[in-house]
């Protein structure tokens, strides 16, 4: 009769755990990088253009008058 191969089987289990370990490093800091916004909705929205922050000077849209 063949012999279990245990080293095998605990090889498998430690790659196994050391997957689950690395996967769960990455979903953590993927979360750290890209965080939920503050009021709970998913982050389905696309992105804003900067443009709305800019200065509306800067764009040459409208001569802004010295005061």
């Amino acid at each position: 009769m063949a012999k279990t191969n245990f080293q095998y089987e605990k090889r498998q289990k430690e790659l196994e755990k050391k997957k689950k370990a690395e996967e769960k490093a990455r979903r953590k800091l993927e979360a750290k990088n890209n965080p939920k916004p503050a009021d709970g909705s998913e982050g389905d929205e696309p992105e804003a253009d900067d443009a709305d922050d800019a200065d509306p000077a800067a764009e040459g849209d409208a001569p802004v008058q010295p005061q």
